[in-house]
């Protein structure tokens, strides 16, 4: 698996989210995968095949999840004179003129409906390494896009 980007946050919250999988999850799936086999004949007993399918599932997510973890590279503090991964950016657009703040994050932390894009998408692409007042052109299938960057906050953190 690649590196993958994460903020100390981001981090932190899947250490937890394993944890309680690995804790309380399991437990909750032998209890489920225990009631279900009590309703009698395995070869037709659809709740235990659900409750086996979700204890799958589980284990599943667990293992992405440790794999993630295992190769997590911390986003470092940067400064504010280019965009870069942890920085939050104010950019105009240029067709429009209406300004967005986003938060350049990796991948697995990215929420577009929070303003958190990653480094991947084609805005964030675009955008890193740009200086303020630069312009970033951003291709997409609807078209090209021209943006400018107004402001760069750097990870203080």
């Amino acid at each position: 698996m690649a590196e993958v980007f994460m903020t100390a946050e981001g981090k932190k919250e899947l250490e937890e989210r394993l944890e309680y999988l690995k804790v309380h999850g399991r437990a909750e799936m032998a209890e489920k995968i225990r009631v279900a086999r009590e309703f009698g004949d395995l070869s037709e007993n659809a709740e235990y095949d659900i409750a086996k399918d979700e204890q799958a599932k589980m284990e599943a997510e667990i293992i992405e999840i440790e794999a993630k973890l295992a190769n997590v590279k911390l986003i470092s503090k940067t400064g504010d004179d280019k965009v870069d991964i942890g920085c939050k950016v104010v950019i105009k657009d240029m067709r429009s003129g209406e300004e967005t703040r986003y938060e350049i994050v990796g991948t697995h932390e990215s929420n577009p409906m929070e303003n958190r894009i990653s480094n991947e998408s084609p805005v964030g692409k675009a955008l890193l390494g740009k200086r303020k007042n630069e312009e970033a052109l951003v291709k997409t299938a609807r078209g090209e896009f021209r943006f400018k960057v107004v402001k760069i906050e750097g990870n203080k953190k």
